[in-house]
Parts: structure tokens; C-alpha cells; sequence
């Protein structure tokens, strides 16, 4: 999930983009199923959510109720992060890179409020600015507090299963209200991986 504040760098990006999707072919992401430790956490906004996980890397966690009557699912999705950064969680319908990720970003304005959309990720070089996905997002909102930000939304109805490529992405700047590059090694690129919303 990655906007270029230097169009002359997009060239080398993009080829650093390459190196790690060939890292990423090499290791591919595991499949992640629910885990206990961050079910004890208590949503300010009072939301109860019955499936979670820690996510292995960015510091994340993900929280989800499946809805069966509408193939949806309620989600939180939570990360560290300092005031002038911004996270992202997405799904990946069609592969297991960042290229083809259907994004929801959220980031703090400067009048100290949260702004939080959709983006599809389409290329090397996405605009980062709010469009829509290939599904359905809807009560998207975002919260900030003690050093994390939080996504909300209700994600579908899901036509593919439950079983998902999911990725989640956090850089370290907005400017303009568009989220910058983020890093490309460590655990920037190690974000991916497999969930299935019924494994708990």
C-alpha cells in the first residue's frame, strides 16, 4: 500500500516491489487461524467482537464477528501507531501480494479527528485516495487512542467464501491526507497471510 511523494523514485520502487513479491513467492504467507491472547480486550466504543487474532507482525490484531444471514463480517482491526503515521487492512481476492488488495486505510487529521476509507491497491504506484472496492465495506470509522488506531467496518457479502488472503500494511506518514510509502523489508513485507473467518 504505497503512494510516492517522488515520481522519480517510482522506477526504483518498483523494482525493490518486485524483489520482495519474489521474497514473498519463496516464503508464502501461513495460514493463520483465531488465537486466544487478544480476546480479553475491551473496546472503548463498548463493540463486542467473538473471534480474534494477533497478527505475527506491525504490532496488529484483527477482531471479527461472522455474520451467516449476509455472508459479512464485523471487524476491528487495531495497530500501534504514532499520531503522523496511518495502518491499512485488506483483502487480497485475487492473490496473496499487495497488487490486488482491497484496502481500508485510517490516519489522524491535524484538527485531531480520524479519517478512514476504502482504496483499492491496482499498482506499484496506487493514488491511495478513497474509491471503491470490488465488495462491499460499509460503518467504516477509526478511533485513535494510547498510541493505537483502529478500523471498523462490516466487510461484504463475501461471494468467495470465508477463507481469505488478507494484508495488512502501517507507514509512518501522511501528507495532504494521502498515506505515504511504506517501508519495503522486515515486516512490511512479511504482512500477509491466509484466514478463514470460521476457524474459532
Amino acid at each position: 500500500m504505497i503512494s510516492f511523494k517522488e515520481p522519480v523514485r517510482v522506477e526504483q520502487v518498483r523494482k525493490e516491489l518486485i524483489r520482495v513479491e519474489r521474497v514473498q513467492k519463496k516464503h508464502p504467507p501461513v495460514y493463520i487461524s483465531s488465537a486466544q491472547t487478544c480476546s480479553n480486550y475491551t473496546f472503548s466504543t463498548n463493540q463486542v467482537f467473538n473471534s480474534c487474532i494477533d497478527l505475527p507482525v506491525l504490532q496488529s490484531h484483527l477482531h471479527w464477528n461472522y455474520i451467516p444471514s449476509t455472508r459479512s463480517i464485523q471487524i476491528a482491526y487495531r495497530a500501534t501507531q504514532t499520531s503522523t503515521g496511518w495502518i491499512a487492512w485488506a483483502i487480497n481476492p485475487t492473490g496473496t501480494s499487495m497488487i490486488g488488495s482491497q484496502a481500508i486505510v485510517a490516519f489522524l487529521n491535524a484538527n485531531g479527528t480520524m479519517t478512514a476509507y476504502t482504496t483499492p491497491i491496482t499498482s506499484y504506484n496506487p493514488s491511495m485516495k478513497q474509491a471503491a472496492l470490488s465488495f462491499r465495506v460499509s460503518n467504516i470509522s477509526a478511533t485513535y487512542a494510547k498510541n493505537e488506531m483502529t478500523i471498523f467496518g462490516v466487510v461484504g457479502p463475501l461471494n468467495n467464501g470465508t477463507t481469505v488472503n488478507h494484508v495488512w500494511q502501517a507507514g509512518s506518514s501522511v501528507v495532504n491526507n494521502i498515506p505515504q510509502m511504506h517501508p519495503t523489508s522486515g515486516p512490511n513485507i512479511q504482512s500477509v497471510g491466509i484466514l478463514d473467518f470460521l476457524s474459532r
